[in-house]
């Protein structure tokens, strides 16, 4: 049976600290544990590689010739970690919400994630949210936060809603509207255009960017949030803003996991980048 480098890295610290006691104190580990640990690579090798006395442990001649080779071994191994660390070194922190917000948090991407250096982020769509609670250093922005479980909540900006369509229907009265389809509409914005112009859809569609896009093209007027609405320069707006649909976004991360320094710092950063751009999610900030 071949002896382990967590076995092999442990008989160097022994032999570094000359005794158990040093080598728990390094390690944590107890004594005892240590002592077994250290028998059995013996007895894996068989070889003596200390010589136990009041003193400590001395290394037997065995012992001499494995130090020199584990701290071949430790040189060689330490190399790798830091070529390895030096592709994956930044710490990496996952920032979720539905279609709007991704498309939202990557246009202004810049302010999550400075570079090399920095955190390195992870952009998900997802719009339901709710199937990303467990994951480690994980920030998501939603409108319908855990009710339960260990989680950090934090309030943010209204967000609101209105009728946008393409400057080329910008004085057709009755423009067909576009919407999401029903199979795929979880909250009130997706279910507003069929629940109240069901018989004047022209086209739907089961992606909300595809939505723009067809809004976009000219297909037909959909009700979009502010934020996305109002900074395409291509589309206008039709009406005042749908107060029934107003809602507020909320940043939450496991309550365990805030703790880390990358994910307490995204956080916060999500929570500058929405409230400075709170005008716009409410409707009342124009263009970007």
């Amino acid at each position: 049976m071949e002896a382990s480098w967590d076995d092999l890295k442990l008989f160097l610290i022994v032999a570094e600290c000359g005794g158990l006691s040093g080598a728990a104190a390094r390690t944590g580990l107890s004594a005892p544990t240590i002592g077994r640990r250290i028998l059995a690579l013996e007895r894996t090798m068989n070889r003596l590689l200390f010589e136990r006395s009041r003193r400590g442990y001395v290394l037997a001649k065995d012992g001499e010739k494995l130090l020199a080779r584990v701290r071949e071994m430790q040189k060689i191994s330490s190399e790798i970690t830091d070529w390895h660390g030096g592709a994956f070194k930044d710490p990496v922190v996952e920032v979720a919400g539905d279609t709007w917000m991704a498309m939202f948090f990557a246009r202004h991407a810049h302010a999550l994630s400075k570079g090399p250096g920095d955190i390195r982020v992870g952009f998900t769509d997802f719009h339901d949210t709710t199937q990303l609670i467990n994951r480690d250093r994980l920030v998501f922005v939603t409108i319908v936060p855990p009710t339960s479980g260990n989680y950090a909540i934090l309030q943010s900006v209204v967000m609101r809603f209105a009728i946008y369509k393409s400057e080329a229907l910008a004085g057709v009265v009755d423009a067909p509207w576009v919407s999401l389809g029903k199979e795929t509409s979880r909250f009130p914005a997706d279910r507003w255009v069929f629940e109240h112009h069901d018989q004047e859809i022209y086209s739907w569609t089961n992606k909300a960017h595809m939505a723009l896009h067809l809004i976009l093209s000219g297909q037909g007027r959909g009700v979009l949030p502010c934020f996305i609405g109002d900074v395409q320069q291509e589309l206008v707006r039709e009406g005042d803003c749908i107060e029934d649909l107003t809602t507020r976004l909320y940043i939450v991360v496991n309550d365990d996991d805030r703790r880390r320094p990358e994910v307490r710092l995204m956080m916060d950063r999500v929570a500058g980048l929405l409230g400075e751009h709170a005008e716009l999610f409410a409707g009342r900030g124009g263009r970007e």
